[in-house]
This record gives structure tokens, C-alpha cells and sequence, in this order.
């Protein structure tokens, strides 16, 4: 089988299970032909297949179409799926894992949304369904550089409990970092499934918009307990920090020119949460990001810990949590500062 030229969209039919495998193949293909790695094109073909296979299940069958997807200075893929079908009666409950209205095993589109960074679906007032859906070349992850963010974070689980209902990121690329802390709701097993999950679809599309990224884990995390997060987004470049947050979870600047003027939304992600609400902020070298779960006390000031001033992250992240965390809960901080 030929690999089609990057720049000619294709369209494929989809009626019968052989052509499943075939337009999995064909997008392979097309993936490669733009760059995608092989590890990239496997992951689009695995939605091709979901979202084929969805086709045949669903609505008799449909039309696969795959393009180039260009967004200002990003490149990627573009797939979209289109039938005549009966529709779906609730869109968004049907991206979770676990939902299913043909007895499988409810897992194709929660797959589309965990691998694509853009996923959108629209159905007819008559029936119909169209599904479209973006992946963008990665921005590569890198070590930290000269001029970069010094990074640090320092958790414990409730005490007693071998698992830690919060989890955090940290991602630099560029001159962009991405800094988080997520809280699964409750404690134990479950809260930790529930952290887990969603920092794991936030890695994989780490350099997406804030808003994308709560949206997508809203959608990953509707077969878990749910969970609250603030996320960070540090422009080196552009000297500026954005943030987001919906539920409790702490986010303080140190050290900076103005106030840090966050909405904070409250909701559990993943069950009832609105969008959250992207606040801009200047970011300096001399600026303090600290951000903690609510197993910190949230009533207290910096001039307790003058003294850490000009200490590592690492230090300033451990001293937190031992002089605010409490026993009974999960405690995650994290510290970020430009290195010097």
C-alpha cells in the first residue's frame, strides 16, 4: 500500500469490519508522511480503528477523512468521521470509559480523547454524527536549561495509607514550562486512580491550551471519582504565567509585582465541573510559584517562612509541608522559580 502525499486530504468508506484495517493503515501512512514517529502513527491508527469500528457498530457505516491540520505555526492531523446514524444521545458521557449503548466495552472514544489533543462531536437535530478531531506535532520535553524554571515538590499520602490521592506534573519545553497539582476526590485506591488519570492525559498533551487541557481531563476522568486541579503555565519568553484552577487547590505568588487575580471554579472535574477561568499574571526572575492540595492549611502567610526566601524549591516545597500538612489528608506542594 502506497503512502499518500502529506499535503492531499484522503476520504475513506467505511461499511464493512475489512475496512477498518484499511483506513487504520491509510492514516498510518498519512501520519508518517507528516512527520509523525512510528509510535505517533500507531497511536492515530488505534483511533482510526476506534472510531471506524464505532462507524460499522453504531450507524451502518460512514466515511473516514484524514488532512493536514495547520493552526499558526502548529502542524498535525486532522480526522473526522461522519455518518447517518441515529446520533448520540448524550456526547459527553460517551467519551468516558465505561460507556457503551452497543455492548462493547465502552472504551473507543475515552481512547480518541486520551491520544488526540482536540476532539470535538456535533450530531443532527435528525440524526447523524460528525466527529473531528486534531492531533499537533509534540513540543519536545526537555531537562532544565540555562535560564529555565527550577522545579521541586514534596508529598505524603493520609496517614496510614500506602496511596497518595494527589499527584503533580512538571513539563519544560522551550522556553515554556507546565507546573499542576491534582487532588483526587476522597482518599485511598480510588482517589489515587482518580489523580493518576487525569495527570496522565495532561502529560501526554502538556503544551495544549489551559483550556483544552481541563477539558480533555474532564472527559478522561468521568469513569473515576473526579478530581480538582490547578495548572500553571509559565512563557519565559513572553515573561508571563497563566493559571487555572477548579476546586481547593492553593495557588500563591511570592515576590511578585501585583496580585495574582485567579477565579477560582468551583467543581469536581470529571463529574460536575464548569470551565475553569485562565488568568494572566507578568512572571519575573524573581517570582515564587507555590501551589498545594488541601491537605496544607490554607490560612497562612509567607512571613512565617522569611527565612526561605532564597532557598531551593526543594527546600522551600519540604518545609511547607511539614510545618502546614495535616495528618488526616493527602498534602502535595510544589515550588517554582526562574533558575538562575
Amino acid at each position: 500500500m502506497s503512502k499518500p502525499s502529506a499535503s492531499e486530504p484522503i476520504s475513506i468508506g467505511v461499511l464493512w469490519p475489512g475496512d477498518v484495517s484499511r483506513a487504520a493503515e491509510l492514516g498510518k501512512n498519512f501520519a508518517g508522511a507528516l512527520q509523525f514517529s512510528q509510535e505517533q502513527s500507531d497511536e492515530i491508527g488505534l483511533v482510526i480503528t476506534e472510531l471506524a469500528t464505532n462507524l460499522i457498530r453504531h450507524a451502518s457505516g460512514g466515511t473516514i477523512r484524514v488532512s493536514p491540520a495547520i493552526d499558526g505555526e502548529r502542524t498535525g492531523i486532522a480526522i473526522e468521521s461522519l455518518d447517518n446514524g441515529p446520533g448520540i444521545p448524550d456526547v459527553e458521557r460517551a467519551i468516558g470509559d465505561g460507556y457503551s449503548t452497543a455492548g462493547g466495552l465502552g472504551l473507543g472514544l475515552g481512547t480518541v480523547n486520551r491520544i488526540m489533543d482536540e476532539f470535538e462531536i456535533h450530531c443532527g437535530n435528525k440524526g447523524g454524527t460528525q466527529i473531528v478531531c486534531r492531533r499537533w506535532q509534540r513540543a519536545t520535553v526537555s531537562s532544565l536549561p540555562y535560564g529555565g524554571i527550577a522545579f521541586a515538590a514534596a508529598t505524603r499520602p493520609y496517614r496510614g495509607l500506602p496511596e497518595n490521592g494527589d499527584s503533580f506534573l512538571f513539563k519544560q519545553w522551550d522556553r515554556s514550562a507546565l507546573v499542576g497539582v491534582i487532588d483526587g476526590l476522597g482518599h485511598g485506591p480510588f482517589a489515587q486512580r482518580a489523580s493518576q488519570t487525569a495527570r496522565q492525559y495532561i502529560e501526554r498533551h502538556f503544551d495544549q491550551p489551559l483550556d483544552g487541557l481541563f477539558r480533555g481531563t474532564g472527559r478522561a476522568s468521568r469513569a473515576t471519582r473526579g478530581v480538582v486541579m490547578a495548572l500553571a503555565r509559565i512563557d519565559l519568553a513572553k515573561e508571563r504565567l497563566t493559571v487555572a484552577s477548579v476546586g481547593n487547590v492553593e495557588v500563591r505568588l511570592v515576590s511578585s509585582p501585583q496580585r495574582l487575580n485567579l477565579i477560582v471554579r468551583r467543581g469536581i472535574i470529571g463529574l460536575n465541573a464548569p470551565s475553569p477561568v485562565p488568568a494572566e499574571h507578568p512572571w519575573t526572575s524573581d517570582t515564587l510559584l507555590i501551589m498545594h492540595s488541601d491537605g496544607l492549611k490554607t490560612h497562612w502567610d509567607w512571613s512565617e517562612f522569611r527565612e526561605l526566601q532564597a532557598a531551593p524549591p526543594a527546600v522551600i516545597a519540604k518545609q511547607l509541608l511539614v510545618r502546614l500538612g495535616k495528618p488526616d489528608d493527602d498534602a502535595t506542594v510544589i515550588v517554582a522559580r526562574s533558575a538562575e
